[in-house]
């Protein structure tokens, strides 16, 4: 079977709605640190502006402070031509082109109703494509829309179907609200992986109604290939009312246990993720964090195990 990749987001959508602001020195350690320990991808940030989303105005900064090698796994968020292009410039190699599928949280969250950021994508993916990077194609609210409830999944496919998004490598299916089913996941993922076969398919769900998991799990069954988590659930959208955290990285890696993942490795993302929230002043959404600080001792994926009858070497 394909090993699904694991693309931690916590520096983009986790730090969306966090009134602190992290030096860019710190978010470098983080990337860096994420990266040793084997987490594959990575969201460092958005070209949002800075004076409505403050915790990522230093995202060029970022870009411009990491190695060529570490930017190959490195994603930044993007809404306009002119955002890929000074992303580029710094150094970006992968953006994520984001439009909403509902106009109303499009022009909430971009300032203009899907249709132009949909005939903007050309450019923007020609201005990638000519620096020879990689973009993606990201609908946000491609279940339901905080302002005009359920999205019609027909309109999802049309964007999809729409030729003006050819070049776009992966299809990102965003759960911006965390209200989708397994079952509304999984039929999603397999309408749009039928439509652009050709294209990976990423999940970005959420856990505000207690289903991220579980709807990530449905769209990996239905064909989605890439899946999208945040230290400790932090994060959400400032632009879609009733939208919080992310599915924790923790959770997802506890339940896909990839080839690159050990006991060591969850206890050690678990510490990176206590020290960051308490740094932001944001509590622990992850379960799976709670189960590694439990004093279950006789379980190898918990830090009490590596403390117990001269066992530290099962988890190094």
């Amino acid at each position: 079977m394909t090993e699904i990749l694991l693309r931690d987001v916590t520096l983009r959508d986790g730090l969306q709605l966090t009134g602190t602001t992290l030096p860019t020195e710190r978010k470098v350690g983080i990337v860096r640190e994420l990266l040793r320990l084997g987490v594959p991808s990575l969201e460092v940030g958005s070209l949002a502006r800075p004076d409505l989303v403050p915790p990522l105005g230093d995202t060029l900064d970022v870009v411009a402070a990491l190695t060529p090698e570490e930017l190959e796994r490195c994603w930044v968020w993007v809404a306009t031509p002119r955002h890929v292009a000074r992303a580029v410039e710094a150094g970006a190699r992968n953006v994520q082109y984001c439009l909403s599928v509902s106009d109303a949280h499009n022009r909430a969250n971009i300032g203009r109703d899907a249709e132009a950021s949909l005939a903007a994508m050309p450019d923007a993916i020609e201005t990638a494509l000519d620096a020879g990077g990689r973009i993606q194609l990201c609908l946000a609210t491609a279940f339901t829309c905080p302002f005009d409830g359920p999205v019609d999944p027909d309109r999802v496919l049309r964007i999809v179907d729409d030729p003006r998004t050819e070049g776009a490598v992966d299809v990102v299916l965003c759960d911006t609200l965390g209200q989708a089913t397994p079952a509304e996941a999984s039929a999603l993922v397999a309408r749009v992986h039928q439509a652009r076969p050709e294209a990976r398919l990423v999940y970005h769900g959420h856990d505000t109604w207690g289903q991220g998991v579980a709807t990530t799990l449905a769209a990996v069954a239905a064909g989605a290939r890439m899946v999208d988590g945040a230290l400790g659930g932090l994060g959400g959208c400032p632009f879609a009312p009733g939208a919080s955290g992310n599915t924790a990285t923790e959770d997802l890696l506890f339940a896909l246990r990839p080839d690159w993942l050990d006991p060591a490795t969850l206890v050690a993302l678990a510490d990176l993720s206590g020290e960051l929230l308490a740094e932001l002043g944001e509590r622990n959404r992850s379960r799976a964090v709670e189960g590694i600080r439990s004093r279950a001792d006789a379980f190898p994926w918990t830090a009490a195990y590596s403390h117990s009858d001269g066992r530290e070497e099962a988890v190094r």
